[in-house]
C-alpha cells in the first residue's frame, strides 16, 4: 500500500495535470468558434464554384485536347494519397482516424493492382504511414511555420501537386481530411482532387444558365480548374482546423473529468490510510499506557 506521502504527492500531481487539461480545453473552445466560422463561411463559395465549373464542363466534350486536370493522363495506375493532418497532438483520435482511412484506401488500391504513393501534410500521422509504406512517400509539406494554415498554404500545396502531376509522378490524387460536423463528430473524408471528377448532373443543372462564354469553355476551364483545386485544398485545411479544435476540446474535457475522478479516488484512499494510521497510533499509545 502506498504511503501517505506518496498518495499526497500523486493527488497534487493529478491536480496539476487537471489544471493544464482544463486550460487547454478553454483554449480549444475559444479557437473552435473562429475555426468553425471560417469553415462554414468557405463552404458556400466552394459549392458555388463547383456548380459553375460543372455547368461549364457539361458543355464540353472531354478529349485529348481538354485540360489535363479534367481529362486525366489516360491511365489509372499510380494513385497519390494526400493526407492532411495537424502539427499538434492532444486532440483525441482526430489524426489517427484520417491516417486509418488513408491506409485502408491504400491497401484497397494495392489489392486492385495499383501503385500507391503518399503526399503528407502536417507532422502528426507521418510516423505511422512511414512505418507502413517507408518507400512510398513522394513528398511532404511542412506547416509548422504557419500558426493557422490558410489559403497561402493551400496554394503552395496545389502548385506542388500540379507540378508533380505535370511530371507524370501520378495519375490520380485523393485528398484525406476531416469534415467538421460538431465538437463531438469529425468525419474522415476522402475526395478525389486530380483529375477533377466529372460533374454530377444535378450540380451542372444548379449552376446552369443562359450564358455565352468568351473565350470558349475549354479555355475558361483551363484557368478555372487550378483555382478549383486550390479552393478544395483550402476548404479541407479549414475543415481540419475546426475538426482539430473540436476534437481537442472534447479530449481535454474528458481528460479533465478523468483527472477529477482519479483525484476523488486518491483522496478517499488517502483519508482511509490516514485514519488507519491514526487508529494504529492510538492502539500503540494505549498499549504503552497499559504496560506502564
Amino acid at each position: 500500500m502506498a504511503s501517505l506521502k506518496e498518495l499526497k504527492g500523486r493527488i497534487n500531481s493529478v491536480k496539476s495535470t487537471q489544471k493544464i487539461t482544463k486550460a487547454k480545453q478553454m483554449v480549444a473552445a475559444a479557437k473552435l468558434r473562429k475555426a468553425q466560422a471560417n469553415a462554414e463561411a468557405a463552404r458556400p463559395y466552394a459549392s458555388r464554384l463547383a456548380g459553375v465549373m460543372a455547368s461549364i464542363a457539361s458543355k464540353v466534350t472531354i478529349s485529348e485536347s481538354s485540360p489535363k486536370l479534367l481529362a486525366g493522363t489516360g491511365k489509372d495506375q499510380v494513385h497519390l494519397l494526400v493526407v492532411a493532418n495537424s502539427d499538434k497532438g492532444l486532440c483525441g483520435a482526430f489524426n489517427s482516424n484520417i491516417v486509418k482511412a488513408a491506409l485502408i484506401e491504400a491497401r484497397s488500391l494495392e489489392a486492385a493492382g495499383k501503385t500507391v504513393q503518399f503526399y503528407l501534410v502536417g507532422r502528426k500521422g507521418r510516423a505511422v504511414i512511414r512505418r507502413a509504406y517507408p518507400k512510398a512517400i513522394l513528398a511532404s509539406f511542412d506547416t509548422t511555420g504557419s500558426r493557422e494554415p490558410g489559403y497561402a498554404e493551400a496554394e503552395a500545396i496545389a502548385d506542388e501537386l500540379l507540378a508533380l502531376y505535370d511530371q507524370g509522378k501520378f495519375d490520380v490524387a485523393h485528398l484525406f481530411f476531416a469534415t467538421f460536423k460538431s465538437a463531438l463528430a469529425q468525419d474522415p473524408t476522402r475526395q478525389q482532387i486530380i483529375p477533377v471528377p466529372a460533374p454530377k448532373a444535378d450540380m451542372a443543372a444548379a449552376g446552369d444558365a443562359a450564358v455565352e462564354y468568351e473565350p470558349e469553355e475549354e479555355a475558361i476551364l483551363a484557368a478555372l480548374l487550378p483555382r478549383y483545386l486550390r479552393t478544395q485544398l483550402f476548404g479541407a485545411l479549414l475543415e481540419n482546423q475546426a475538426s482539430e479544435q473540436g476534437a481537442s476540446m472534447t479530449a481535454m474535457d474528458n481528460a479533465t473529468r478523468n483527472a477529477g475522478d482519479l483525484i476523488n479516488k486518491l483522496t478517499i484512499q488517502y483519508n482511509r490510510s490516514r485514519q488507519a494510521a491514526i487508529t494504529t497510533e492510538l492502539i500503540e499509545i494505549i498499549a504503552g499506557a497499559e504496560a506502564l
